[in-house]
């Protein structure tokens, strides 16, 4: 077993089991607004403090967009290798298309010239009809418009990456300039998430979290993971209330959202934590011990942020995604490892500044559901629909009052994992019957206050 120890104060964190995320994505939209290219300049953008019916237009056409691309010609800060002249040198080949037609040719001469393996190609004409039919599902009037705009840009990000690879740091920042991956993910998820069949549970937690972080404390959600999407889902539900929280959320995200092709363009608008998953420590066992440092690596960087506080970290500690169970088929959330989340608990009270710990229930998993089983080899097949999406938190949770409760720290650290659990499920029931039980805010008990904040 790897330890990490850090001086004054000293901090060991035990390795045995890996934190985890997807994906991405998370971090992941279209609809309101329907068009995913974005650049900034100067000033941050007020984006967030748009109202809903303001995005419900569309946003640059696939021309303007293109001009813009090309004129971009900064280096992105903290990657050497990351430079955007390179933008001007590589194929446009999808931002070109003005019809189906056009774009999936696309997709066929570049895997027939041998820049697109075949299977990320068929994977790429997969996906796009997966995503047609769920922007057709909402009963968008410019549905076609969304889809064609949107994944035009997704097939430029992919093949961009293909032709020039990106290598996430153990800490990595989300990318906005000169193209703003990160309201590229918003844009593409926008169009799947019906907002009418949409909740967020308790919203007041959220301000709170907003006000402590301003303060300097560092927040840690614990919660369950659902899908590559969870990073934009969780922003979109946030965007119009929490905008620090919807773009300054740190996600603990596992190596595949970071590997493969078709999710890498979504994670490299986030930002990460990246480790190495518990569940492909072995896949190839020649390459464990490297994973282990890596880990080491990246346990550090998150120790350096909590000391500098105003952190908000996001961790997943069952190690992956929620699946069905496969006699019911009913989703639930997947059960904690006492380990991670001891972990993370000593990792935020030994940061220096206040922490607090709240425990968060995600439900999306219809918007694009993970394998039924964890698979080994990257590269899985997508499926995309259109469906109501819920979020909700619950007041943080004392490890101090579990402990007093507890005979020995073993017992408090099982006791507070599931502490944590049991309210991340009563949370995600209540969204459960809120969205798929069609009872909307009636859904609510007196714990969970369910709203609409983009209303």
């Amino acid at each position: 077993m790897s330890t990490l120890s850090l001086a004054s104060p000293r901090v060991s964190v035990s390795l045995s089991s890996s934190f985890s995320l997807l994906n991405i994505s998370s971090s992941s939209s279209l609809s309101r607004p329907s068009y995913s290219v974005s650049f900034r300049s100067g000033e941050r953008r007020s984006a967030y403090s748009l109202k809903v019916k303001a995005m419900a237009k569309l946003v640059h056409d696939m021309e303007s967009t293109e001009k813009t691309v090309v004129a971009a010609s900064s280096t992105q800060d903290g990657d050497d290798d990351y430079k955007t002249s390179k933008e001007v040198n590589y194929s446009r080949t999808f931002l070109h298309v003005r019809t189906e037609h056009e774009l999936l040719s696309g997709i066929r001469k570049e895997a027939e010239a041998g820049t697109l393996p075949s299977n990320l190609a068929a994977g790429m004409e997969n996906l796009y009809q997966n995503y047609k039919n769920a922007v057709i599902q909402s009963g968008s009037a410019r549905a076609d418009e969304i889809v064609l705009s949107n994944m035009g840009v997704v097939f430029d990000r992919v093949l961009f990456d293909v032709e020039d690879r990106f290598n996430f740091s153990p800490y990595h920042k989300a990318l906005r300039e000169p193209f703003d991956y990160y309201m590229f993910g918003q844009n593409y998820i926008r169009p799947l998430v019906d907002f009418r069949n949409s909740y967020v549970g308790n919203v007041s937690l959220f301000y709170q979290m907003e006000e402590r972080l301003q303060q300097g404390h560092n927040i840690v959600l614990i919660s369950n993971h659902q899908t590559e999407a969870d990073p934009a889902v969780i922003s979109l539900l946030l965007e119009s209330t929490n905008p620090h929280i919807a773009e300054n959320l740190i996600y603990v995200a596992g190596d595949r959202v970071l590997t493969d092709p078709l999710c890498k363009p979504f994670s490299m608008g986030r930002n990460l934590i990246c480790v190495y998953s518990k569940k492909h420590m072995f896949d190839d066992p020649e390459l464990a011990e490297m994973k282990r440092k890596a880990n080491t690596r990246s346990l550090k960087e998150m120790a350096l942020l909590l000391r500098g506080g105003s952190q908000i970290i996001w961790i997943a500690p069952s190690g992956g995604r929620d699946r069905p169970d496969p006699r019911t088929e009913e989703w639930y959330p997947a059960p904690f490892e006492a380990a991670s989340v001891d972990n993370m608990r000593r990792l935020a009270e030994h940061s220096g500044s206040p922490s607090h710990i709240y425990p968060m229930a995600l439900l999306c998993h219809d918007i694009m559901p993970p394998p039924l089983q964890v698979e080994k080899e990257i590269g899985e097949r997508r499926e995309v629909s259109f469906h109501g999406a819920g979020l909700s938190v619950a007041p943080e949770i004392s490890f101090m009052d579990i402990v007093a409760a507890c005979g020995n720290p073993d017992e408090a650290k099982e006791a507070y994992t599931q502490a944590l659990y049991n309210s991340v499920t009563e949370q995600y029931n209540v969204l459960k019957s809120a969205i798929h039980g069609k009872q909307g805010p009636d859904a609510s008990i007196p714990s969970v206050s369910l709203s609409q904040t983009w209303n």
